[in-house]
C-alpha cells in the first residue's frame, strides 16, 4: 500500500468555541495548531478561517494571513475550502483560489445538509474546475453521495480538470450518503483504479472510517471540523490528538504514515520551492 495521507481539518465553518474549547480560530492559532498537526503526522491542513469574532469567512486577506501562519510553522499541503458555508454565493467561496494554494476542495453536486441545502449547481461546478486550472490548484473531489462522482467524471471529460485524481469520500452528514463499510467500498469501486482517495466521517463515524481507510488502500481526515470528541462524552484535548491516534492505528496495521513531501508525490503535486515569495502562497514559485 502507498504510504497514509492524514488530513487535518481543523477547524470547519460550523463549530463554535462554546462546542469545543480547543478550536483554533486566529490565524496565530491555526499556525499552532497546523504545526501540532504536522508533528503528529498530518502531511495535508484543511483551511477554513474565521473572523476575530469566530464566524466564518471566506476572506481571501484572512486566508493569506493564516496561510502564511503555516508555513511560517511547517511544510504541509494546505488545501483551502472552497464550500466555505451553506450561505455563500460563488463568488465569495472562490476567494481563497486565487492565492493558488497547493490544493482546493471542490464539492461536486448539492446536498441536504441537515436542515440546509448545500448548492453546488452544474454550473458552480465548471466555474469552480475552470477558476482552480487557472491558478494551479489541484482540485479534491468533495463526494457526499455517489452520484456526485458521475459529475467530477463529466468534469474531467469536459478537459476541465486533469489526473491525477484525488477524491475525499465525506460520510456520515445528515441528509447525505450515511457512514458505513459498505458505502464505502462501493464509493471506492465507483472511481477510476488510478485515483486516491480520502474518508471523512462525521461524529462518531470518524474513527471506524478511518480505521477502515487505513485497512483499504486509501486515506484519511480527521478534526474538529468533522467530529470533537475523542470518545463519547470526551472532547478531544486538540486537533493533533486525532491525528495521533489515527497515526498510531496506522503504525500498528504496518502503514507507514506519509510526510508532506511524500504526499505531494502521491498526489502528484510539485514539491515546495518557496514559501514567502509574493504570489506563491500556497507554496509554488513565482517563475
Amino acid at each position: 500500500m502507498e504510504k497514509l495521507i492524514v488530513t487535518a481539518a481543523m477547524v470547519g465553518a460550523e463549530v463554535t468555541k462554546s462546542d469545543q474549547p480547543h478550536l483554533p480560530v486566529t490565524p496565530d492559532e491555526i499556525g499552532e495548531a497546523a504545526a501540532a498537526c504536522r508533528q503528529a503526522g498530518a502531511s495535508i491542513i484543511h483551511l477554513h478561517v474565521r473572523t476575530d469574532s469566530g464566524e466564518p469567512t471566506q476572506n481571501k486577506e484572512r486566508f493569506k494571513e493564516t496561510i502564511e501562519a503555516i508555513h511560517k510553522r511547517c511544510d504541509v499541503i494546505v488545501q483551502v475550502s472552497t464550500g466555505g458555508a451553506v450561505w455563500m454565493d460563488t463568488p465569495e467561496r472562490l476567494q481563497p483560489v486565487s492565492l493558488r494554494p497547493e490544493m482546493a476542495t471542490l464539492t461536486c453536486g448539492s446536498v441536504n445538509f441537515g436542515n440546509e441545502v448545500f448548492r453546488n449547481d452544474w454550473q458552480t461546478l465548471k466555474n469552480f474546475a475552470v477558476e482552480m486550472k487557472a491558478f494551479g490548484v489541484r482540485p479534491e473531489f468533495e463526494i457526499f453521495d455517489a452520484g456526485m462522482i458521475k459529475n467530477a467524471m463529466q468534469l474531467a471529460k469536459e478537459d476541465l480538470v486533469e489526473p491525477p485524481f484525488h477524491f475525499d469520500f465525506v460520510l456520515g452528514v445528515p441528509g447525505a450518503l450515511p457512514a458505513s463499510a459498505k458505502n464505502l467500498l462501493f464509493l471506492t469501486e465507483s472511481i477510476p483504479s488510478d485515483a486516491t482517495w480520502s474518508v471523512a466521517g462525521i461524529g462518531r463515524h470518524q474513527l471506524p472510517m478511518a480505521a477502515l481507510a487505513v485497512t483499504l488502500g486509501g486515506h484519511v481526515r480527521v478534526g474538529f471540523e468533522d467530529n470533537i470528541f475523542y470518545r463519547k462524552g470526551e472532547l478531544a484535548q486538540s486537533n493533533a490528538q486525532l491525528v495521533e491516534r489515527v497515526v498510531r492505528i496506522a503504525r500498528e496495521l504496518d502503514r507507514p504514515v506519509a510526510s508532506p513531501d511524500e504526499a505531494r508525490a502521491i498526489l502528484g503535486i510539485p514539491r515546495i520551492t518557496d514559501t514567502t515569495a509574493d504570489g506563491m502562497i500556497g507554496g509554488k514559485g513565482t517563475t
